[in-house]
Order: structure tokens, then C-alpha cells, then sequence
């Protein structure tokens, strides 16, 4: 057979070969991406209903009241002095007479009997009593009659309720709020307490503390709660008797720190007691310090998490806490969340999501309750996991749960859930994994919802967390308690500075602070006039005024569901990357308003089929807050307890209006664009433009309204802003790329007719028929490019490389100069080393007529992709398009390995084919290493997260909040052994280039290369 003809058949397989590779690489690629949907089950809640508001009913004067002089009874008569004196009148006067026993603690049952006149609260425990008096107090502050509470009262059903921390400590400073982008997840509670040097305290900021402290004791006690989550646990702790201890050698300052915030905030958890309210300890596991980790890097060679001893040393150290501290009730853990966004400013204290195995977890918490069951406490596992490690769907899934927790029985054990099946949003199931598990659970609610503008819109959740409850109860006798977050989840900073009872109008979500407690205590109030009385409570005793706010909260629900989120994505189960995306995507997180092109693209694809109505639920969101507006406003000023208080409720609706308005808008824009994109339609391409038109004013006036506005916080634009000014050039984009691509088409008609014809003498022919040559028969390279002139060599060097900037740089609609750096650099690389390799005996024009002949197809490719609507509807096609993903994955990456294929086999002309075959090694090499060098150098992290704002393919925030590697699951050290391995190729590639054997004379020389020198002309 005729070599030219075994060399055509050869290289006929070859591409076949590469072509099915990259198929397969395509077919990989989706599978990486596990982009699919699957139906949600929503909750159904009932409609709220607003009930008859009746006029107030004065209370009587307390003339004399007979009741026991402790802590908590006294508390609680200080709460029925301070509604009374709020009372705007009397009526008439009243003793009251409080008995209480000493039966179970826990129980809270009373009965008031007597008339209006006479009242008397019996009652088994303190907990009673207290509670009598509080319900008195609070009948008191909504205008009801005392006398109706008349009766037996019985206890709570759910015994555990317990809120956060709220904003006990926190410095409402207007300048860390200013930003608005400080997204750390850090409370900074106490700051202004601690010290960095001894005394570690500083005593006048702690009274101050002290004083928040009682006033949110207080508060939550009169709420319903009984239980407080305090942040910490190894802050406090000496680690001085642990198995192989002590941690920290003597005179480390962590000990002396350790004992003064013991000092410090003992008082606190006294107090708490005196109360009657438990303290959980709330603490991510692993908690390290510096050397805490040098510790157990000693003992167990790293963060061995399955190993029951590395968790003794933290039992140990709570035994120590609680021989101090016996107002501690437990610890609270969590596992799946962690790291830097988690600590605090100045402190070495950090955790690590280390917790990732079913065997660890089952040791840690056998651990844990076995240390709690023999000292008398509890352990609260949260099962919140976010996706990490094997343990990652816990949350979320039944099967992970049993995995995790089946067989662990210990009556000391609780569990704390979410409800909702994910993270707090609206449209996602009821959390299953609460109806099933023998353990005590918890249920965990949010107040101050962190995904709804951080509560800074009205949002009344009572009819959903009653349907919730009372399904979940129905389902698990095991469920004792709920967690209600009052203040805490998400950034501390990057939404509006209200902090409860401090600053802002915290008001707003106090509401659903209340209604957990209510359903708690019984899941078949009346969750409408739980909102009537909240009303009454804190803003008029009018019927109107009352009634008005009520029917505006009635629609809070509709204009928080269908304005912050898009119903047919957000009604579906998505998952991507091999993690389940939340259903509110358009914005991540809270309140970054997305750009990137994998999350809009997805979710019009999931949309496209209700694409009018889902714009449109846009648009009647708006209404509905406007509706709500107008309900308040529509008040009498004059009725309102605090003027400031109207203005403020007024405020969070012109500013919630305001909000939607863009959202609508801005929804609109991108599903419009997306439809052109999708369907070249020139109405939705005008559609699109004046959606973005209106957006832009929108976002102009928006920003101007609100930028530094610390209680309606101007929302973060960056992301969506610069997905509006990439689609602004998608169509100049596309014309660009269909006027590069016929040049390269031309280019290569022009080469092709060269082989053949006259053409060939024409200036700059010459170097076309080397292109056409030396890409699809690289064997041919050396001889095509003897005799070129000096014109045709440049050309053979600008064509390409123009072409490949040409191309990069319309991809990426000329916005990313790192995605173009990082690439032309990598292909200069790799042709200044195969120039290296090639001695300056041969000439490099072959090789370097290879690759870049098929760098011109290669980039033909991309510009067929390009040129259709342009950089948007090229990734809008990745994104939502398997098939088009597939073949457009398996011809580039087919072109891509043939660049090296190519290379090599025109330099085999030249070196021999091991030696050709070391030199494309070794060029590949130091292209991957150079560039990952410069990467493991700034950080894995900031270059991807530099990479990706540019482009705007995974959402903007991503980077900002969780971190793309983490998100991601990428190794920090990648960079690092991309490089290695870059130099790995470079080293093998070198040694296949040194010569093995001697050679004797010209034919020696010629045998090893293969092929006699070209004549240079």
C-alpha cells in the first residue's frame, strides 16, 4: 500500500478515534453537570383569614397582687406592671392571687378562676404560675378582656422552645452596615466586650451587654421560650484535663481567656436560670484553634473524625464546662457549615467541614451523647448539611437520615430539622425527613427571613408554619420542640440593619416570632388573630388601623411568592453539579441579583412554556404590594401608637414596591433575551430591548434611592448589570463572529484551492495551501512550507493568532481580558517551546504551520456557535441544549487533542516520531504549568472567581459567599498539581527528546529524523 495512502487511512481513524473521545467527553460533561428537574410537592397551607377585630377592653387597676417572690415570678409581674402602664385606660380595679406548687418543672398548665375582680392563677410548678401571669399580660397589651382567659389551661404541646441569640451584643454601628456587601455570617456579638490583652474583658461594655441580655430574657420569656442557643463553646473551655492533655501549654493565653469569658458570661446563664430558661452551647464541629489542630495532628496524625478518642477531647473539655458552669443545659452542633465566613474578626478560634462520612458523624454523636447521658444534659444535632461530603443530603433525604442516625437512641440525643425541605425559601416541600427517626426532634423556624429581604418586607408565615407543624405532629410523636430564629441566619450585615429590639423595624418579623410560639404552645390557634393581636400590640388599638395592617399582611404571602421568585422554576426540584440548587436562584443570595448565564438559561428552559404568565406574575406582585401600601397608608396617623412606627411600616412598603418593580423588570429583560436567543424571534428581541430599557431606569432610580440606606439597603445590581451589558453586545458580537468566520472559511477555500491551481502564486496564497496542508495532513507540513516567502511565514504566525484573538475575545464579548490572557498565554507557551525543542539545525515552520492550521479550524468552531445570536445564545445553548453541548464538545475538544496529534506528526518529519512525540509532550507541559503556577500563586479561588465575573457563568455571588471551590468541591491545592503535573510532561517530554544512541555520519542523522532538511529560501 502507498505510504501517502496508509498515511491518509491513518489519519482518517485518528480523527475518528478523537472525534468519539470527544463525544464521550461531551457525554461526560452532562453528566458532570446533572442539570434535570423533577416535580416539587408544594405545602398547602390554608388561605389566611383575617377575623372580626372588635374594639379594645380596658383592663382593671391591680390593686394587690399575692405571689411567690421568686425570680421568675417576679419577671413575669414586672411584664403584667408594664402592660398595664401602657394601658391607655382602666377599667375598674382587681387583685390577683398566684398559687404555685411544686410539681414537674416542665409542666406550664394553670387555671384562673374568679371574676374580673377577683382573679387567681393555680398552678403545679413556677412555670405555671409564670406563665398565667404572662397571659394575663399579654390579653392586657391587644385590648382583651382578662376575664376571658377564665379557665383551665393546659400545657404546651411542644415543651423545648427556643430562640437564637438575637442581637444581644451587637454594636448597631451604621458604618458596618453602610456597604452593604460584608457578607460574613459573623454576629460580632460582644465585640465591644472583648479585649485582645488580659483582662480579655472589658467590664463597662459587659454591663451594658448584661442589661440587653435581661431585657431579650425577658422578652422571649413573655413570647413563650424557654430555651436560648449561645454561640460558643471551645472559646470557653481550658482543655486542661483532656485524654493526652493539655491542649494548650502552660501559660497560653487561650486558658486565661477561656477562664475570663467564663467569669464574664456565667452571670448571663444564671440569670437565665434563675428564669427558667436553658442554655445550649451552639457550636460547628470541628471547633479548632492553632493548637487545638497541632494537638490533633499529634494524637491522631489529622482531623480523624471516625476515631471516638479525637471526640473524647472535646467531651472532656464540656465535663470541665459543666463542673463550672451548671446553668449550661447541652450543646448545639452543626457540621455542614464552616470556615473563614464563620469567624471572628481577631480571633483564632475556626471550624472545618471535616464531618463528611456516615461512620463520622454516627461516632460523634455516640460520642457526644454518652458525655451528655452521663451528665445529666442534652446534645442537639442539627442535620443541615448543605451537600458536602456523604453525609450531604441528611437534611434532606430519608435514606441519608436512617443511614445516619438509625440505631442511635440515646435519650439525651435531640435533633434539630428545618422544616422546609432545603433552606428557609418559600416553594420548597415540607421537610420529610421531620416525619420519620426515633429521636427527639426539633423543628427550626426563621423570623427574620434571610432569602425575603432579611425581613425587611411584610411576610406573615403563620399559615404556613401552622400547616406545617400540625402535618409534621400528625406524622412524629417524637417532635417536642421548635428553634425559632429570631435575628440570626445569613449575612449580619449585607441586608438592612434592623437587630431585634435594638435598631430598624424589627417589628415586621417580630410577628412570626410570636406565631411559632403560639403554634408551639397549641397548633390550633387562630393564626389570624395571632396577627390581629401582634397589630394591636405594637402599632394601634383602633379596629380600622388594626384591620387595615391585618388585610395587607394577608397579602404579604402572594407578593413575596410570586415577586422574589419565578413560580415554574421555583415549583420544581432542580439539581446541577450534583447538588440541588435553591428554587430562588435568579437571585444568589439574599439580595445579589444574578447574571450568570447557567442559572437564567436554566430556568427559562424550565420556564419557556409559561413564558407570558411567569413575566406577568411579575408585574401583579408589584400590585399587590402597591395594594398593600395602600392599606396602610390608608390609615389614620392619628390612630398609630408611634408615629415612627407608621413611617416605618409605610417605608418597608414603598421600599418593598420599589424592589419588586425591578425584579419584574429585570425578569422580564433576561427571559425575553433567553427567547430570542431560543428562537430568533425578532418580537422577542424588541421585547427584550425594552424590558432592558426599563430595567436600566429602574435600576438607576432604585440605586439612587437607597444606596446608603441602612434600613432599606440598596440591593447588590453588580451581577445584573453586567449580564445586561454582555446581552447589549451579543448582536454586535454575532456580526462580528459571522464576519470573522467567512474570513476564516475564505481562508481556508483559499488554501484548499491553492493545492491545485495557480492561486498559489498569488500573494499570501502560498501560506492558506500550508494552513489547509499542514492541518489535515501534517505529514506534508515540512515539504509545504519550503521555499515560502517572508510574507506567507508571517502570515502563517498572524492568521492563526489573530483568528484566536479574534474569536476569544468575541466569546467573551470583549469583557475578559484573564480568560484571554490565560489562553493566548498557554498557546504561546506551547509554540515558544516546541521552537526550543526544534534545534536551530531544523526549521520550526512546519510545526508551527500545524497547530496553527488547526487553530483556524478550531476557532471556525467556536465562530459557527458564536454567530447565531452571539456569546449569550452560544452559552444559552450549552446550558439548556444537551445535544447541540454534545457535538459542539466532541468537535472542539476532537480539533483540540488533533492540535497535538498534528503537531507531532509534522515534527516526526523532522526528529523521529519518539522525539517529535517528546517535544509536543514537554510544550503541552509547560503550557499547563506556567499558567497553573500563576493561578496556585494568586490563589485557586480568587482566579476562578476572577475568571467567572467576567464571563458570568455560575452565579456572581458564588464566589462572594460560599467560594467556587468549596461550592464546587475543589481541591485549594489543584493549581498547585496541575503544575506539577504540567511539569511531570515536561520532564518525560525533555528525556524523549535527548538523543539515546550515537549517531555515526549523515546517514545516521538521516535515519533518526526521518526526513532531509528543507532548503531555506
Amino acid at each position: 500500500m502507498p505510504t501517502a495512502r496508509r498515511r491518509g487511512i491513518l489519519a482518517a481513524v485518528t480523527a475518528i478515534v478523537l472525534l468519539a473521545l470527544g463525544l464521550g467527553v461531551g457525554v461526560a460533561v452532562g453528566d458532570a453537570l446533572g442539570i434535570r428537574t423533577e416535580p416539587s410537592t408544594q405545602m398547602t397551607p390554608a388561605d389566611p383569614v383575617v377575623p372580626a377585630v372588635q374594639q379594645p377592653v380596658f383592663p382593671p387597676e391591680f390593686t394587690t397582687i399575692v405571689a411567690p417572690g421568686t425570680p421568675r415570678v417576679t419577671a413575669a409581674l414586672d411584664e403584667l406592671t408594664d402592660a398595664a402602664a401602657s394601658a391607655t385606660e382602666k377599667n375598674g380595679e382587681a387583685t390577683l392571687t398566684v398559687v404555685a406548687g411544686e410539681g414537674d418543672s416542665a409542666d406550664d398548665s394553670y387555671t384562673l378562676s374568679g371574676n374580673p375582680t377577683a382573679l387567681r392563677i393555680d398552678a403545679s410548678s413556677e412555670a405555671g404560675a409564670a406563665r398565667g401571669i404572662y397571659d394575663i399580660a399579654d390579653s392586657i397589651r391587644i385590648g382583651s378582656p382578662v376575664e376571658a382567659l377564665i379557665g383551665e389551661h393546659p400545657a404546651a404541646e411542644l415543651p423545648l422552645r427556643m430562640v437564637d441569640l438575637g442581637a444581644v451584643g451587637v454594636d448597631p454601628d451604621p458604618s458596618q452596615w453602610a456597604d452593604g456587601t460584608d457578607y460574613s455570617h459573623v454576629s460580632r456579638a460582644f465585640e465591644d466586650v472583648y479585649l485582645s490583652e488580659p483582662p480579655y474583658i472589658d467590664q463597662d461594655a459587659l454591663t451594658a451587654a448584661y442589661d440587653e441580655w435581661d431585657e431579650f430574657l425577658r422578652h422571649s420569656v413573655a413570647n413563650g421560650y424557654n430555651a436560648v442557643s449561645w454561640p460558643g463553646f471551645i472559646e470557653f473551655a481550658t482543655f486542661a484535663d483532656v485524654p493526652g492533655g493539655p491542649v494548650y501549654p502552660e501559660g497560653d493565653p487561650h486558658v486565661a481567656r477561656a477562664l475570663a469569658l467564663r467569669g464574664a458570661f456565667g452571670p448571663f446563664w444564671d440569670r437565665a436560670a434563675e428564669l427558667g430558661v436553658d442554655i445550649y452551647l451552639r457550636t460547628d464541629m470541628p471547633m479548632l484553634t492553632p493548637e487545638l489542630a497541632d494537638f490533633f495532628d499529634a494524637q491522631f496524625g489529622g482531623l480523624d473524625t471516625e476515631n471516638p478518642e479525637l471526640w473524647q477531647t472535646y467531651t472532656a473539655a464540656l465535663d470541665e464546662l459543666y463542673a463550672a458552669e451548671p446553668a449550661l443545659s447541652g450543646i448545639l452542633i452543626r457540621i455542614g457549615e464552616g470556615g473563614n465566613v464563620y469567624q471572628e474578626p481577631g480571633w483564632d478560634y475556626y471550624s472545618e467541614i471535616a464531618v463528611r462520612s456516615v461512620a463520622a458523624v454516627r461516632t460523634m454523636l455516640e460520642t457526644y451523647a454518652a458525655q451528655a447521658e452521663a451528665s445529666d444534659r442534652d446534645v442537639i444535632f442539627r442535620t443541615w448539611s448543605v451537600g458536602i461530603g456523604d453525609v450531604g443530603d441528611m437534611h434532606t433525604d430519608q435514606e441519608s437520615y436512617r443511614q445516619v442516625l438509625d440505631g442511635i437512641d440515646s435519650p439525651a440525643l435531640i435533633v434539630s430539622t428545618k422544616y422546609t425541605l432545603g433552606d428557609f425559601y418559600s416553594w420548597l416541600p415540607l421537610n420529610d425527613t421531620l416525619e420519620i427517626g426515633d429521636q427527639r426532634r426539633i423543628v427550626e423556624f426563621q423570623s427574620r427571613r434571610e432569602f425575603e429581604a432579611f425581613g425587611s418586607f411584610p411576610n406573615d408565615l403563620g399559615s404556613e408554619y401552622q400547616w406545617a407543624l400540625q402535618t409534621l405532629l400528625a406524622a412524629n410523636p417524637n417532635i417536642e420542640g421548635i428553634w425559632t430564629w429570631t435575628q440570626d441566619g445569613g449575612p449580619w450585615r449585607a441586608g438592612p440593619m434592623s437587630l431585634y429590639l435594638k435598631s430598624g423595624f424589627w417589628q415586621l418579623y417580630e410577628l412570626n416570632t410570636q406565631t411559632a410560639a403560639a403554634l408551639a404552645r397549641d397548633p390550633d390557634a387562630d393564626i389570624g388573630q395571632v396577627t390581629v393581636d401582634w397589630a394591636r400590640e405594637w402599632f394601634s388599638e383602633d379596629p380600622a388601623t388594626v384591620r387595615a395592617i391585618a388585610d395587607a399582611m394577608a397579602l404579604s404571602r402572594d407578593a413575596i411568592t410570586q415577586g422574589l421568585y419565578i413560580e415554574p422554576f421555583a415549583e420544581q426540584r432542580t439539581f446541577a453539579l450534583g447538588l440541588e440548587p435553591p428554587p430562588q436562584m435568579w437571585i444568589f443570595e439574599w439580595d445579589i441579583l444574578t447574571g450568570d448565564s447557567a442559572t437564567l438559561g436554566v430556568i427559562y428552559e424550565i420556564a419557556q412554556d409559561r413564558l407570558d404568565e411567569t413575566i406577568a406574575a411579575g408585574h401583579e406582585a408589584v400590585a399587590k404590594a402597591e395594594e398593600m401600601r395602600d392599606l396602610v397608608a390608608g390609615t389614620d396617623a392619628s390612630t398609630w401608637r408611634d408615629a415612627e412606627l407608621r413611617d416605618a411600616f409605610v417605608g418597608a412598603m414603598d421600599y418593598q414596591s420599589d424592589v419588586l418593580r425591578l425584579l419584574g423588570a429585570y425578569r422580564e429583560m433576561f427571559l425575553e433575551q433567553m427567547r430570542w436567543h431560543d428562537t430568533l424571534s425578532p418580537e422577542a428581541e424588541a421585547a427584550w430591548q425594552q424590558a432592558r430599557d426599563e430595567f436600566g431606569a429602574l435600576a438607576d432610580q432604585h440605586l439612587a434611592t437607597y444606596t446608603g440606606d441602612i434600613d432599606h439597603p440598596a440591593w447588590n445590581l453588580d451581577a445584573a448589570l453586567q449580564f445586561e451589558q454582555r446581552a447589549d453586545r451579543d448582536e454586535a458580537m454575532a456580526w462580528i463572529a459571522r464576519i470573522l468566520l467567512v474570513l476564516a472559511l475564505a481562508w481556508v477555500v483559499i488554501g484548499m484551492a491553492a493545492t491545485r491551481t495557480r492561486l498559489v502564486r498569488r500573494p499570501g496564497a502560498a501560506a492558506a495551501r500550508v494552513t489547509w496542508l499542514a492541518a489535515t495532513r501534517p505529514w506534508r507540513a515540512q515539504e509545504s512550507t519550503l521555499g515560502l516567502l517572508p510574507l506567507d511565514r508571517w502570515l502563517l504566525l498572524i492568521v492563526p493568532g489573530a483568528l484566536l484573538v479574534g474569536t476569544r475575545a468575541v466569546q467573551t464579548s470583549f469583557l475578559s481580558w484573564t480568560h484571554l490572557a490565560v489562553v493566548l498565554a498557554a498557546w504561546l507557551i506551547f509554540a515558544l517551546a516546541l521552537d526550543l525543542l526544534v534545534t536551530r539545525k531544523r526549521s520550526p515552520w512546519p510545526v508551527l504551520a500545524a497547530v496553527g492550521g488547526v487553530i483556524v479550524f478550531r476557532c471556525i468552531v467556536t465562530l459557527a456557535a458564536l454567530s447565531v445570536t452571539g456569546p449569550g445564545g452560544y452559552w444559552f445553548a450549552f446550558w439548556t441544549d444537551p445535544v447541540r453541548r454534545t457535538l459542539y464538545i466532541g468537535v472542539a475538544f476532537a480539533l483540540f487533542l488533533w492540535v497535538f496529534v498534528a503537531a507531532g506528526w509534522a515534527l516526526s518529519t523532522q526528529l523521529g516520531r519518539r522525539r517529535a512525540t517528546g517535544a509536543v509532550l514537554a510544550a503541552i507541559g509547560a503550557a499547563l504549568a506556567i499558567p497553573a503556577t500563576v493561578v496556585a500563586i494568586i490563589g485557586l479561588e480568587p482566579s476562578l472567581s476572577l475568571w467567572n465575573d467576567q464571563l458570568g457563568l455560575l452565579p456572581w455571588g458564588l464566589a462572594r459567599i460560599l467560594g467556587l471551590t468549596t461550592y464546587l468541591e475543589i481541591p485549594a491545592d489543584t493549581a498547585w498539581w496541575a503544575a506539577a503535573f504540567g511539569a511531570l510532561l515536561v520532564g518525560i517530554g525533555v528525556l524523549l527528546t535527548v538523543p539515546w544512541g550515537r549517531r555515526r555520519g549523515g546517514a545516521g542523522r538521516s535515519a533518526e529524523a526521518g526526513h532531509p532538511e528543507p532548503v531555506h529560501g
